[in-house]
């Protein structure tokens, strides 16, 4: 049980880290555009959505990528607070 807590958890962080590079992206033109930039929107962007949908952007700024990584990283603590409870 353990072993699958684990995998989940290691998903989860590696999906944080292609939302932060993702966003990173957003800094560097044409970056979304390369191939690597393709593959991390067509990822992320899924979960993304939903935020943005919620959370207007203040003026140029979006922080619903941020929400994101918090809700994201909220789910993986909580995952290992269900894991001692078993």
């Amino acid at each position: 049980m353990y072993q699958l807590f684990s995998i989940i958890s290691t998903l989860m962080e590696l999906y944080s880290f292609a939302l932060i590079g993702y966003i990173l992206m957003s800094w560097f033109p044409g970056a979304r555009e390369s191939s690597i930039g393709n593959f991390l929107g067509k990822i992320v962007e899924p979960y993304l959505e939903p935020f943005r949908k919620i959370i207007p952007p203040l003026g140029m700024i979006d922080i619903s990528p941020i929400v994101a990584i918090l809700v994201l990283q909220f789910a993986s603590g909580g995952l290992w607070a269900l894991y001692g409870m078993l």
